[in-house]
């Protein structure tokens, strides 16, 4: 099964979503300044709907204790609560067993755990670490820091001209590896990567697999025993959740085999002034007061999308990007420049493109003065965007919440841009 989208061929539809109802639902959107917001940066954060809000509110206001230390009932119910959020997230990812399911603070601090704790203990001097060049930086300075301090070789992954990996000498790169580390969905050209294809090829090499799913999981059905990861990491932010909670997931018999990445209270089950016995699984990689709240914010975004439907913001997603690829087209023709595969099934809700000769950041500052919000800038990929030959790009990037109005501002805006820049 590759990581392309299990609903890839679903009939492109507008009207698989009630936008306007979904749109209700998330109160930022009843802020207007001269216009109502046009929100096209979810790639970077989603906006938080009012069931996320209050979950966290009422968290705070009901049960809020530390977790896991106290033994009166309002401590142990703040516990039930972060470990349903736990056993939520494992549901949601298809998990094989909650101890699988780490609470971070973030996709970066996982991926950071898995190359300090699993690499500095199990790679050495001249071993291969294997990489894509569309990879953010959380998924690329970590495995660079580890090449510093240990020696290790780095190998990459190309791209295609069209956007898509270029898998054409797959298996000479993966020969020797001992990790291979890949986006899952690039977050600047929206490439949906074959997740799958790639860890198979790697098992069969003897590397263990490394999946940065921050742009995937809040917008494609996710199940991490079919993409075939060892380790799979994202964050709550950009699925609806608050920010300050990531998640790894990690298989069972690899995070056990691992050491603690951060020392302190929670990680522990016994201390001596001559040495430490780990916690068991997950906590052993939880030190100190976790994120609760916001774990109880992720576990009510998670019921959010469940009540969708994964398959339905899919499906809606991919008709968006179709409809927003033609009319960009129909209208600028080749003075706006795509970067990333053409056919929405190829790709995710990501739209990076060049406009005219204006720069990103000054594409920006116009949309903003309509109301609309996009990402101008390297999107943390900078050996991504040197690849396509440019310093910046302008990012549109939707969710459930956006539909073809949103298109059509960010077209209209454009022209304005254009009126502005190209007299």
């Amino acid at each position: 099964m590759a990581a392309m989208s299990p609903v890839a061929d679903l009939p492109s539809r507008l009207d698989v979503l009630d936008v306007a109802a979904i749109r209700a639902e998330f109160p930022i959107f009843e802020r207007c300044r001269r216009r109502p917001l046009v929100y096209l940066d979810s790639a970077a954060s989603s906006q938080k709907p009012r069931a996320v809000i209050q979950a966290m509110a009422g968290y705070y206001e009901s049960c809020h204790a530390n977790v896991h230390r106290g033994v009166y009932a309002l401590a142990e119910e703040a516990t039930s609560r972060y470990e349903q959020a736990r056993a939520a997230v494992g549901r949601f990812i298809h998990a094989p067993s909650t101890r699988e399911v780490v609470f971070t603070k973030n996709a970066t601090e996982a991926l950071n755990l898995v190359a300090f704790a699993w690499g500095r203990a199990n790679l050495g001097r001249g071993d291969v670490v294997v990489l894509t060049e569309m990879e953010h930086h959380a998924n690329l300075v970590p495995w660079l820091m580890v090449a510093e301090q240990v020696g290790v070789e780095l190998r990459y992954l190309g791209i295609t001209d069209e956007g898509h990996l270029d898998l054409s000498r797959l298996e000479a790169t993966l020969e020797g590896a001992k990790v291979v580390a890949l986006t899952a969905m690039s977050n600047v050209l929206g490439t949906l990567n074959p997740v799958r294809r790639v860890a198979d090829a790697a098992h069969d090499a003897g590397a263990v697999v490394v999946v940065d799913a921050s742009q995937y999981v809040p917008h494609l059905p996710t199940d991490v025993t079919a993409l075939g990861a060892d380790f799979l990491a994202f964050t709550g932010h950009k699925m609806l959740g608050p920010t300050g909670i990531g998640v790894l997931w990690g298989r069972e018999a690899v995070l056990e085999a691992m050491p603690p990445f951060l020392g302190g209270g929670e990680m522990i089950r016994d201390v001596r002034l001559d040495g430490y016995t780990p916690n068991e699984l997950p906590w052993k990689f939880e030190a100190g007061t976790p994120p609760i709240a916001e774990a109880v914010g992720l576990a009510a975004a998670i019921e959010v999308l469940d009540g969708i439907g994964m398959d339905a913001v899919r499906a809606h997603e991919m008709a968006l990007t179709g409809y927003a690829l033609g009319a960009l087209d129909a209208r600028f023709g080749s003075d706006l420049v795509v970067h990333g595969p053409r056919t929405p099934g190829d790709r995710g809700g990501v739209l990076s493109f060049g406009f005219k000769d204006v720069h990103p950041h000054d594409v920006a500052q116009v949309l903003d003065e309509s109301g609309i919000c996009v990402r101008a800038g390297h999107h943390c990929a900078k050996p991504l965007l040197r690849r396509l030959g440019v310093s910046a790009t302008t990012r549109a990037s939707w969710y459930l919440y956006n539909d073809e109005s949103d298109v059509e501002a960010l077209a209209q805006a454009l022209d304005a841009c254009s009126d502005l820049f190209c007299l």
